[in-house]
């Protein structure tokens, strides 16, 4: 699923989708819903879940942070699922025959 954000647009993400066809298939979102994409529910996820003194400190302390976040959250794959699990992202799943 993807929005249509600038960074899913260029050559190299046309040519990269074109290689990998079989293996891959894009479903779009609307224009503005971050309420329909999962990747919404991850950042405020990690934005919460960041010390506050990371919020202002260093470059190289918050990627750390932000690794560790992921890190946990490999482990935590019931919570990896409820990102899945809005109402609105239920359907748009649903509307496209995915599952997860």
């Amino acid at each position: 699923m993807v929005d249509g954000h600038s960074a899913h647009r260029p050559h190299v993400v046309r040519t990269w989708l074109a290689d990998h066809a079989d293996r891959i298939e894009l479903h779009f979102l609307p224009p503005y819903s971050p309420e329909l994409n999962p990747d919404e529910l991850v950042n405020v996820d990690l934005k919460r879940s960041l010390p506050m003194s990371s919020r202002t400190c260093h470059q190289a302390q918050l990627a750390a942070e932000t690794r560790r976040f992921f890190h946990r959250r490999q482990r935590q794959p019931h919570i990896v699922r409820g990102y899945f699990d809005g109402l609105h992202i239920r359907c748009t799943l649903e509307e496209n025959h995915l599952s997860f």
